[in-house]
Parts: C-alpha cells; sequence; structure tokens
C-alpha cells in the first residue's frame, strides 16, 4: 500500500470520536469545526500541555545537577533506545527519525556529561 491509499482508507473511516470517545457524535446545534476559547471543540477535552511540565522538570534538574544529569538522562535514554533497536524499531518519533542516529545522538550527551561530570570533580576535589 502506498500513503495514498492509505489517506483515502483513514479517510473514508469513522471519525476518530466515534472511534475513541465512545462513540460520541456532534450536535446539530453545534456547527462542525466549532471551538471554544480554549481551542477545544464541543466534544473535547481541552489541550493539555503535559509535555511542556516534563521539558520544565528536566531542564530544572539539569540546571540543578549540571552534567550529572546529563549523562544520567542520556544513559536512561540510550539504554532505552538500544533495547528498541534490538527489538525490532528502526523509525522513531524522535526527529531524527533513525534509531541509529538518535543512539549517536545520545552516545555523544552521554560522552560530554561523563566528561563534564569528570572536570566538575576535579574542580571540588581540587586536583
Amino acid at each position: 500500500m502506498d500513503p495514498d491509499s492509505d489517506a483515502r482508507r483513514i479517510a473514508a473511516g469513522p471519525p476518530p470520536s466515534q472511534l475513541i470517545g465512545g462513540g460520541h457524535t456532534r450536535s446539530s446545534a453545534t456547527p462542525a469545526g466549532h471551538k471554544d476559547a480554549a481551542g477545544a471543540g464541543p466534544n473535547e477535552p481541552p489541550f493539555d500541555p503535559l509535555r511542556l511540565c516534563i521539558f520544565a522538570t528536566v531542564a530544572l534538574l539539569g540546571w540543578l545537577a549540571g552534567p550529572i544529569a546529563l549523562a544520567v538522562f542520556a544513559g536512561i535514554g540510550f539504554l532505552g533506545y538500544w533495547k528498541a533497536r534490538r527489538r525490532g524499531l528502526e523509525r522513531s518519533k524522535c526527529f531524527l527519525r533513525d534509531t541509529r542516529l538518535v543512539l549517536a545522538y545520545l552516545g555523544v550527551l552521554l560522552a560530554a556529561g561523563v566528561w563534564g561530570s569528570y572536570l566538575l570533580a576535579g574542580r571540588i576535589l581540587g586536583t
């Protein structure tokens, strides 16, 4: 199947609100595409920017712990992608897409975090 036929097949099916929301239909009193002030439709919950909170928390931890946090988060990410790649994941939702590129990126970050931690320990210990 090519992407165009996939798109036609998906477009011909039921709307996602019927698949996920249990078959809710739009009332005839609400025009199609109408959104409230928060940007949500009449039957949709408002957008929850959870990822932004997660990004801020990771940035705070990075700021507080410096290169140690970078090494820890990069190491966790590297191990996660390593396991996923061994199980067959070749394309990621990450901006880099190819898991080999993601692993290389995380490996460089891990090395930078370890090197920064080494330099930081040398400063603290005065060696």
